[in-house]
């Protein structure tokens, strides 16, 4: 028996949350995977992060309030689309191993490697074979990058049609949000009983204990984005204990000669920002 239903078939989740609250979780969660980005750069440990889902579904909006707190020297967000000229001829995974980050990086793929067996093989654009070996082939690059010590998340963001189509028209309506649609999502809805069955097959296939998916089914932006980065942290938060970076002794010893600084000892005067949030708050001003 299949582990994964269609995706129709997943109750939504539909607990609705007020700003503050939304605000308040999400500030916490965006500071502890920032510590855990911290962790990594310290011990080189790599990450990556692979959003795939619907149009209109808020993979947007979710992996800006994923990067909005990390380091961005150590992020790199990859757009997926169609593969170039230099691409085409290569093996589809060809363009993943050139996007996979180096020692201490985060790597988060806005769509993936799963394209082979979802819009190719929908779409027509492999045969049959291909996009049935795929599913070996993904299995065993993930199982690659995984025993290297390489930390992968997987997340899916599931919205009901309904909402889909709001959303959509929601961009039609707005011209600020015009450049997010294009006739190749009609042609995506249109398929969406192709999608389901595809989604299906891609979820059983590829769950893996190394590699597992994560499927976040709410018609709630506010919902999946928190659970989004609820996910990452837990993720990738394994087996982590999160500690104070402890100061370079010879940075230490270089404070010291510079101003006479020891460990543990304040310093003489507020600098130039103190003196700024002192004046602001005396004037009855918020940073």
């Amino acid at each position: 028996m299949s582990k994964w239903p269609i995706l129709d078939e997943i109750e939504l989740v539909d607990r609705p949350i007020d700003d503050e609250s939304y605000d308040r979780e999400l500030d916490e969660l965006q500071h502890r995977l920032l510590d855990l980005q911290t962790i990594h750069l310290r011990a080189g440990g790599r990450v990556i992060i692979g959003i795939d889902g619907w149009d209109a579904a808020g993979k947007g909006g979710l992996i800006e309030r994923l990067v909005a707190g990390l380091e961005p020297k150590s992020t790199h967000v990859w757009r997926i689309g169609a593969p170039t000229a230099e691409e085409q001829g290569r093996h589809y995974l060809w363009r993943f191993w050139n996007r996979l980050p180096a020692s201490g990086n985060w790597a988060i793929f806005d769509r993936t490697w799963y394209g082979r067996v979802l819009v190719e093989r929908i779409e027509g654009l492999c045969d049959k074979d291909a996009w049935k070996r795929a599913y070996r082939e993904i299995n065993e690059f993930e199982r690659l990058l995984a025993d290297d010590g390489v930390h992968i998340v997987k997340l899916l963001v599931h919205v009901s049609a309904e909402e889909q189509r709001r959303r959509m028209i929601d961009r039609l309506n707005d011209p600020h949000k015009h450049y997010k649609i294009g006739l190749e999502d009609f042609r995506n809805i249109a398929k969406r009983k192709a999608y389901l069955e595809a989604y299906r097959d891609m979820l059983n296939r590829t769950d893996t204990d190394h590699a597992p998916w994560h499927v976040i089914a709410t018609d709630d932006k506010q919902q999946a984005r928190l659970e989004g980065l609820r996910i990452v942290a837990r993720q990738v938060g394994k087996g982590v204990a999160i500690e104070p970076l402890p100061l370079d002794p010879a940075i230490a010893e270089a404070a010291h000669e510079m101003w006479g600084w020891t460990p543990g000892e304040p310093h003489n005067g507020a600098s130039r920002n103190d003196k700024g949030k002192k004046k602001h708050k005396k004037n009855g001003h918020k940073k």
